[in-house]
């Protein structure tokens, strides 16, 4: 069996609680429970998109870079998902689509087209044309959010609280002279778009990082970027800010290792902003 350098999901056994909801919550087979402890028993069946993330209540899984057993999407679909069905199979499509895995998406197609299977409300399925419900990740998940909260008629111009740039990880120089004795707010992309007072009650006198933990290819990257931030700085406060769906818990997973590799004792503050701008 080939291996390679990717993503791919690592259990903290000391961490996990033996709920088995990622178990349960992962079609691939790659999980199971085994002495009440959740264990990766199969890295070929791990694809390492991480959804499985948000269904640990103690964030006891986090993905990171290895050199493991390739990922093999013709045996997932012929062992685990075609053996559960039609809807499981529109799941984990649909699933590979929201991440982008084009490549698998191919592999896991004619694999049924091998199997006899009719394409025509798979394909349906896929591309949100079957009238059912999505099955995908929640935070693919289409919704339309009505507000109710009354609108505030002001006169007065609302003001930035942005006092530095640029803010996106990548971009970041973790030197810059603006982060030293910083109060630090690192936040999901999508948090500032759902929470309305975002700039009064979040960002007001502190520096700014943003990223996204589904749609970013760069854990490492990141945590190493961050754990430099970390290090060569004297840092206030961190705060996080993150959205509720699954995949966003992935934000406080990398500052949390960061944090603990830059051997700094720091209090994370964590709010988490529900998909109709609530703060949960």
């Amino acid at each position: 069996m080939s291996h390679m350098k990717r993503n791919i999901i690592v259990i903290d056994e000391e961490k996990c609680n033996g709920c088995g909801q990622c178990a349960s919550g992962c079609p691939e087979g790659a999980i199971q429970m085994v002495n009440g402890k959740a264990k990766l028993v199969s890295e070929n069946y791990c694809d390492g998109l991480g959804a499985c993330l948000g269904s640990c209540p103690v964030n006891a899984i986090t993905v990171e870079q290895k050199e493991v057993a390739q990922y093999d999407e013709k045996s997932v679909m012929e062992q685990s998902i075609i053996p559960q069905g039609i809807n499981m199979i529109n799941a984990h499509l649909k699933h590979l689509k929201e991440h982008n895995q084009t490549d698998y998406l191919h592999m896991a197609v004619n694999t049924l087209k091998e199997k006899g299977f009719d394409m025509e409300p798979i394909r349906n399925a896929i591309h949100g044309q079957s009238g059912g419900s999505s099955c995908g990740c929640p935070g693919s998940q289409m919704k339309e959010i009505k507000n109710n909260n009354p609108s505030i008629n002001s006169s007065l111009p609302l003001c930035s609280e942005l006092s530095q740039w640029p803010i996106q990880l990548h971009l970041i120089s973790p030197s810059a002279p603006y982060f030293q004795n910083a109060d630090l707010l690192i936040s999901a992309d999508c948090a500032p778009f759902a929470f309305g007072n975002y700039h009064q009650k979040f960002l007001k006198g502190k520096k700014v990082i943003t990223f996204c933990p589904k749609l970013d290819e760069s854990r490492e990257e990141y945590i190493e970027k961050l754990t430099e931030l970390l290090s060569v700085n004297s840092i206030n406060s961190v705060s996080v800010v993150r959205m509720e769906v699954p995949c966003c818990s992935g934000t406080t997973q990398i500052i949390e290792e960061a944090i603990k590799r830059s051997g700094k004792s720091l209090v994370l503050r964590e709010y988490v902003i529900s998909l109709d701008g609530n703060i949960i």
